[in-house]
């Protein structure tokens, strides 16, 4: 029996790294070059992935397609390969809502949906990283990740349980560093910031290091997780949840400024600083 071809859209950090997973398994990875830019290109001849330049092109070709992009994005993109007939997983931090609205644009023209959610940094090395899975066909995208450093797993129950979990474990750590971005920046603008530096050295010795990897996620990664923020706060309204904790975290990501990797440490910390603290939206532009 032959090895299905895979197409990946789009091969973004997380998106490249699934990517190799599956080409260092064997696997034809293809991939849609239009619109993307350099960095994108440089990811996926890295990864080995094979250009077919359109998203008209991966449909035509691949069996299973698997989605990897900002949450924003992820309509568009199931979108742009509609009347696929294939496997499609949505890999992408959604809430289950928007998971049922994927689906039907793929399952509506006789295509097959697994619903998806990774939870971990890009997978280089086994033990680091999970794609959790639901759906009726989970157990063919299980078997694609097999023995890869992505481990898969099916989560029992409905068809978008993966998008469940996936909204409920980044509520806690992402929810929570914007939590920890906003305090300091209160009591920087009160002027008790080093009394706030002070007593978590006290009670809460854990925080200064905290803070500094939400401060380098911040500028790094805050633009993409604004999104993410706003589908966990459409998913926690669903069930009957408050929203504004989430919707409140979409704002400060919003307000991070978008720097490089190798802004780090006290760069990092003022930069994000000066920018949540900006009451001004034209100043934010």
């Amino acid at each position: 029996m032959s090895m299905p071809i895979v197409g990946l859209l789009h091969p973004g950090d997380m998106g490249a790294a699934v990517g190799h997973c599956l080409t260092g398994a064997g696997y034809r990875v293809l991939w849609a070059s239009e619109g993307r830019g350099p960095d994108t290109a440089a990811r996926a001849r890295d990864t080995g992935l094979i250009d077919v330049r359109t998203s008209r092109g991966v449909a035509a070709e691949a069996d299973i397609i698997v989605s990897v992009c900002p949450p924003h994005a992820a309509l568009d993109v199931a979108w742009a390969v509609h009347g696929f007939a294939g496997i499609y997983l949505d890999a992408n931090a959604i809430a289950p809502g928007t998971a049922r609205e994927v689906a039907q644009l793929i399952t509506g023209s006789g295509g097959r949906y697994v619903d998806g959610g990774i939870i971990g940094s890009p997978p280089r090395t086994p033990g680091t990283t999970r794609l959790y899975l639901s759906g009726g066909d989970a157990a063919e995208i299980q078997a694609l990740f097999a023995g890869t450093a992505l481990e898969p797993r099916i989560v029992p129950g409905g068809d978008t349980g993966a998008s469940a979990v996936k909204m409920a474990y980044a509520s806690w750590t992402k929810g929570t560093s914007a939590l920890l971005l906003a305090a300091r920046a209160l009591a920087q603008a009160e002027g008790v910031e080093d009394v706030l530096l002070a007593e978590w050295a006290l009670s809460q010795p854990q925080l200064a290091d905290q803070f500094s990897r939400a401060a380098r996620s911040g500028v790094t990664k805050g633009w993409r997780w604004v999104g993410e923020m706003e589908e966990i706060a459409h998913a926690m309204a669903s069930d009957g949840l408050p929203d504004g904790f989430h919707q409140a975290a979409a704002e400060i990501y919003r307000r991070c400024p978008r720097l490089t990797t190798e802004v780090t440490g006290a760069d990092a910390v003022k930069a994000v600083l000066a920018a949540v603290s900006e009451t001004d939206a034209a100043d934010r532009e």
